[in-house]
């Protein structure tokens, strides 16, 4: 390993929690102001939805390099699928940001949701909820192995699931908006 990773994992995981908060406190205002018209909060993350999202496929995308190529950890099959549905999303929430084009929104929630899933049944896995079955190929990509486990709770898998949710949320706000 790095000796940077622990600087950046603590980052990571600061970033998560603070994803996971945002998280929470969207969807709370979404629910309580059904008409977002109200909400100036709701507004602006709706005007910057798209932008939003961009950022948060990069930060996830980058850290995911981060681990693979600096940190020289291993990704397990699980990881590989998630990184399958968020790699993507750099490009086309970049692009889609750039055009200001609404469109790739209903395409990009899908592959969030997808991704989230497979993070989430990840995550499940390293807390022993369910079998490996054939995800483990090796020690060294062991789908429920923890290799770090931040706040009691913070794992590669949960950083992924953060990124994917506030993507949904972000861009939910959006199509909701419609700015």
């Amino acid at each position: 390993m790095s000796p940077f990773t622990p600087f950046f994992t603590n980052m990571f995981s600061i970033l998560t929690v603070l994803g996971q908060v945002i998280v929470v406190a969207l969807v709370i205002l979404a629910l309580v102001y059904k008409k977002q018209t109200n909400n100036k909060v709701l507004n602006f993350v709706s005007s910057h939805g798209l932008f939003f999202a961009f950022i948060v496929a990069l930060i996830a995308t980058c850290g995911s390099l981060f681990y693979s190529e600096f940190a020289f950890l291993t990704p397990c099959k699980l990881c590989w699928f998630q990184r399958i549905f968020m790699y993507p999303q750099v490009i086309l929430l970049g692009l889609a940001t750039l055009r200001r084009d609404k469109n790739i929104i209903p395409y990009s929630i899908s592959m969030a949701v997808i991704g989230a899933g497979i993070a989430l049944y990840n995550y499940l896995l390293q807390w022993g909820l369910f079998a490996p079955g054939s995800c483990s190929v090796n020690a060294a990509e062991d789908c429920s192995q923890r290799i770090f486990f931040n706040f009691g709770y913070i794992s590669i898998s949960t950083m992924a699931l953060t990124a994917f949710l506030l993507i949904i949320v972000f861009l939910t706000i959006k199509k909701r908006q419609n700015i």
